[in-house]
């Protein structure tokens, strides 16, 4: 059995751990309510942004636009796939990092060539996961100047990314960008998801929520459809990717919630056990001084 001083020892690091896992609960908790908050305030506009496409799609559907091109001319093999992957920069996450790089790897063996795979990496963990593994032994290029936090999303960060992505797809040094991250179905279900942004698919326009197409009023479109649409698309690009960096990182924050309560859990339950072997320890000490004493009393009596 261990002796007191070491048990006490013990008790106080944990404890120190139990403060440190209860501050991140915290901050995790606060940082979850700020971007859900940051996100309901920012929706408004991109759903405006979305049903103002609609609408030029509805009244002026042989407008040519490049975002929208398909390139079907190209064979699937061929195709210079672009995949913008939601990482988290730190660990002590539970199972969020692992989930979103196993399915990105998943993602990547089903691609036709990974010669023409190109990865955008958001995030410190996944970004160093992917150059490590990339450089030994996978073909597939990760963009090393693609150098962008996950921490607290900003419409500005969304906005570069999009300006990136879209420039490459005119270049056409990109046919098809997807984005990959993790969404949040309810606070105790999160599962990784795909999304293709480009290019963008005009049936995805204009339908209602029971699939159904929307009546749309007629509508003018000053200097032109297609200057308008020049205009719309790259606000709502940056939309889709904003979301989705919000809603990784409420994923992130959630996942770090309940890592943090399972660990504080665990370090109560420690403390627990190690106050009773304390405590019998103690008991065994003061047992035996007792001894000791009377039979010290009793050889002086004798």
């Amino acid at each position: 059995m261990p002796n007191m001083r070491e048990i006490r020892e013990r008790i106080g690091s944990i404890q120190q751990i139990l403060k440190i896992t209860n501050a991140m609960y915290l901050m995790s908790s606060s940082k979850l309510k700020k971007a859900r908050k940051s996100l309901e305030c920012t929706e408004p506009y991109f759903y405006k942004l979305q049903s103002t496409i609609e609408s030029v799609l509805e009244h002026t559907p042989h407008t040519r636009q490049l975002y929208f091109d398909r390139r079907a001319d190209i064979p699937e093999d061929k195709r210079k796939k672009g995949y913008i992957v939601i990482t988290a920069d730190k660990g002590l996450c539970g199972s969020y990092n692992h989930n979103i790089l196993k399915y990105t790897d998943k993602k990547l063996d089903e691609a036709a060539d990974l010669d023409n795979c190109y990865l955008f990496v958001m995030g410190q963990v996944g970004r160093m996961y992917y150059q490590r593994r990339i450089n030994s032994n996978k073909k597939a290029s990760v963009d090393g100047e693609f150098l962008y936090t996950t921490q607290n999303p900003t419409l500005y960060r969304a906005s570069e990314v999009a300006e990136l992505v879209l420039d490459k797809f005119e270049k056409r040094e990109l046919d098809e960008v997807y984005l990959i991250y993790t969404d949040m179905i309810n606070s105790n279900l999160q599962e990784p998801k795909t999304l293709r942004l480009l290019p963008f698919e005009r049936k995805h326009f204009g339908k209602a929520a029971d699939g159904t197409m929307k009546k749309l009023p007629k509508a003018s479109f000053m200097p032109s459809p297609e200057e308008v649409m020049n205009y719309l698309i790259p606000q709502y690009a940056k939309g889709i990717i904003y979301g989705a960096m919000v809603e990784a990182f409420c994923c992130e924050q959630q996942s770090r919630m309940t890592a943090m309560d399972a660990a504080t859990t665990s370090a109560k339950d420690m403390i627990k056990d190690l106050s009773l072997l304390y405590n019998r320890a103690r008991q065994a000490a003061i047992t035996q001084e007792i001894t000791e004493v009377c039979g010290g009393a009793q050889s002086i009596n004798e």
